[in-house]
């Protein structure tokens, strides 16, 4: 799996060339004739052709501008639309029922979920010729140029750069295949890992769950954190679930506990069994090996991406379009940030004592309300998903979409129960509806299932109005999965008012609710996005350590960030949370799109306050794929900063607190 990506071309070569192309097109075409042969002899390879073929290619390929390379454009537009978007459609439906809950079949699920209808394809599309004439008619520009000029480009400039994206590393089948099966493997081992808690106990000895029941790592535990808020004996409970989520982190949960053998009281943050220190097996390093089976993969793609040659510069550069020094500094503003420390005064009056760790999770600010009322307010409205999948319409009138959008959007997203945690999958082409996964109670959907259906619902209206409403098919989306959840947390924020139990106040008070709100949970995911960032430029600078010495480095950086941004509000951790999100071994770098979500999402929403919510979702997630930068500033006339959500968040704590 070595690439071989030497031009076979010598300069003297692309010299003639390129003198005979201008020679033919004029001199006006000399600019696009220099970049389209670099790019062309930068893939070319021996057994693509001899230098003379290659000649020849670029001789008869290449387009001048004009009609025709309106035309070609046009073109390849829809063909890669068809190519991509059909692969896609089969891909989502091969790995449908290992994302479900409720039908399992073991061995043929993961057996679908990891088949590719096309494993060489991006080879392929070179070997055939595809990606040779994109790349020698349009251009792949660089993030700095596209952060520089982008604002000037037309939807057809943008559009061929964003074709010209299509044709970037010539990935063998081989790693195609090792991609799916690391990929999979990773993603199952999270979704499956629910730990049992029947035999849990607080500090003083309390059982509370069913015998039988087990908590989703990460996702649930947190969420059984949040609940306890509003039961007085919560707090033993609270640290007992902390006790949970540090085992998950460092490996000691006891085997006999995940494998349901166990019998005896479980004390998760002592580790100990009926009084006594776990001695024997534990889960030990699974969750750190798996880790590094992400970056071994990630290495093995560095090979074919010389200009970004870590999976790093691919997440930030390629993926998010954002540099990794502006992301990074927006983190740490965000975390160092004065008003964070009123925001902790004020959790500490709310929550009358000193802060502890877990405290991080804590965000319902609105009122307290017992998990059994939120439960019944759900069920009157939506008992189970299919009852929130038909009530979609009128759910989307209710947030203010006329009748026809309401009608078009709700008729297409298809509501089921994931077997996970909940996740949306946007439609590729137009022919298809959009999928929404959300999570639920034993017998009804519950407050929490609904709570995750309303994110989700966010990123499925994200989905809908970007892949039909774009500019065009090459500009459908959003410029990255940040964008996509500032819509997912802002839908959220919508769900009480759905279940018309919405504060009461007005406007302005439900405004300022949800600005300390997603201030919480941008503060606390920031330091786990910082986390796994360091933890990767760690990895590279340390390529060849093992899971023992990955975990301890991992445990290391939690203690460092959580000194520096977190303690003097939460006090010292012993469990090391910022270490607990599974979304590091499933879906690597992807935290700090959470965290860009939440600031983005504030921005919108604080533009929207004197604007219809509805119309202004259809117009921005319309306004095609573009840099984050350049698209927020079309959204709402301001680059990504978290200004407005720190401003906004002393005038909420103002207001609250009169």
């Amino acid at each position: 799996m070595t690439p071989s990506t030497a031009s076979i071309q010598t300069s003297d070569a692309n010299k003639a060339l390129i003198q005979g192309l201008v020679a033919t097109h004029g001199a006006a075409e000399r600019g696009r004739i220099v970049r389209g042969v670099a790019q062309v002899s930068a893939a070319w390879r021996i057994d693509d052709g001899s230098p003379k073929e290659l000649c020849d290619f670029c001789t008869a390929r290449f387009v001048p501008e004009g009609a025709q390379l309106t035309r070609l454009l046009a073109r390849l537009e829809g063909a890669l639309e068809q190519i991509e978007g059909h692969l896609y459609e089969m891909r989502r439906t091969l790995r449908r029922h290992s994302d479900l809950a409720g039908d399992e079949f073991a061995g043929i699920d993961d057996m679908l979920a990891t088949f590719d209808p096309a494993p060489d394809l991006s080879e392929q599309m070179y070997q055939q010729k595809i990606g040779f004439v994109a790349l020698l008619n349009f251009p792949r520009e660089p993030l700095a140029a596209m952060l520089e000029q982008g604002a000037s480009w037309d939807s057809e400039a943008w559009a061929r750069v964003r074709i010209a994206q299509n044709f970037t590393a010539r990935l063998p089948k081989e790693l195609a295949d090792e991609s799916r099966r690391v990929s999979h493997a990773c993603q199952q081992w999270v979704a499956a890992f629910h730990i049992p808690v029947g035999t849990l106990v607080d500090s003083t000895g309390a059982r509370w769950f069913e015998k039988d029941r087990a908590l989703l790592t990460h996702w649930i535990v947190r969420e059984e954190i949040k609940g306890q808020y509003n039961d007085p004996t919560g707090i033993t409970r609270q640290r007992a679930l902390a006790g949970v989520l540090a085992r998950a982190i460092d490996g000691g949960v006891p085997t006999s506990v995940m494998d349901r053998s166990n019998t005896l009281d479980w004390n998760a943050q002592a580790n100990t069994l009926a009084g006594a220190r776990v001695r024997g097996e534990t889960m030990g390093l699974v969750r750190y090996e798996r880790w590094i089976d992400q970056f071994k993969l990630a290495q093995k793609y560095d090979a074919f991406y010389p200009e970004y040659p870590t999976a790093i510069a691919r997440k930030f550069e390629l993926a998010r379009e954002m540099s990794e020094a502006q992301v990074e500094q927006l983190l740490t503003d965000l975390l160092d940030h004065p008003v964070r420390k009123e925001l902790a005064a004020f959790l500490r009056a709310r929550l009358d004592r000193a802060l502890e760790p877990f405290d991080i999770y804590y965000d319902d600010i609105a009122e307290s309300r017992p998990a059994a009322e939120l439960n019944a307010a759900v069920r009157a409205l939506f008992p189970d998903e299919k009852a929130f999948e038909r009530a979609l319409p009128q759910t989307l009138r209710s947030l203010g979409y006329t009748a026809e959008d309401a009608d078009f959007l709700g008729s297409r997203i298809r509501v089921e129960i994931a077997r996970g945690s909940g996740h949306a999958m946007r439609p590729y082409l137009t022919e298809y509806s959009a999928w929404l996964r959300t999570g639920r109670l034993k017998d009804e959907l519950g407050w929490d299932g609904f709570d995750t259906a309303m994110h989700e619902l966010g990123h499925n209206l994200e989905q809908l109005c970007s892949t039909f409403f774009a500019p065009r098919p090459s500009l459908r989306g959003v410029p990255n999965t940040a964008c996509t959840e500032a819509f997912a947390f802002l839908y959220q924020s919508l769900g009480k008012r759905v279940l018309g139990i919405e504060p009461a106040g007005g406007a302005q008070r439900a405004f300022a609710i949800d600005t300390v709100q997603t201030m919480l949970a941008a503060a606390q995911i920031a330091g786990p996005s910082l986390l796994e960032l360091h933890v990767w430029r760690w990895l590279y600078a340390n390529p060849s350590a093992t899971a023992a010495e990955l975990r301890t480095e991992v445990l290391a950086i939690a203690d460092r960030l959580w000194t520096r941004f977190y303690q003097r509000d939460f006090g010292p951790d012993p469990y090391r949370l910022l270490a607990a999100y599974q979304h590091m071994i499933g879906h690597p770098l992807y935290l700090a799109d959470y965290t860009l979500g939440h600031v983005m999402s504030h921005q919108i929403r604080s533009f929207m306050r004197d604007k219809e919510i509805a119309a202004e979702t259809k117009r921005i997630t319309s306004i095609g794929q573009f840099t984050p930068e350049l698209w927020m500033l079309r959204a709402v006339g301001a680059g990504v900063s978290i200004d407005s959500l720190a401003s906004d968040t002393g005038e909420a704590l103002a207001l609250l607190t009169r």
